[in-house]
């Protein structure tokens, strides 16, 4: 390789520093949503969705259950997605 040229992994290592840097400068870009994962038993997560929609209603604060996969132990691990307010 000449003097001018970088190897892929070098490129991308510093496009991606540059992108947290930027997104650490500008709070618009870190994003507006907010997320918490959680790993229940089945009853537990339906009980933890159902107490997010009554805290934070869907109308309000665009509340939402993001993903969701059931593990093999019949857990349940689910995001749950809103806006920090109803402004």
């Amino acid at each position: 390789m000449g003097a001018g040229e970088k190897k892929p992994s070098e490129v991308a290592r510093r496009l991606a520093r540059r992108a947290r840097a930027q997104a650490d400068d500008d709070p618009r870009r870190k994003g507006a949503w907010r997320r918490e994962t959680f790993t229940l038993p089945r009853t537990e997560a339906r009980d933890k969705a159902r107490e997010w929609f009554t805290r934070f209603p869907k109308a309000a604060y665009m509340t939402e259950i993001e993903s969701w996969r059931e593990l093999a132990d019949d857990r349940i691990e689910f995001t749950m997605r809103r806006l920090p307010s109803a402004d």
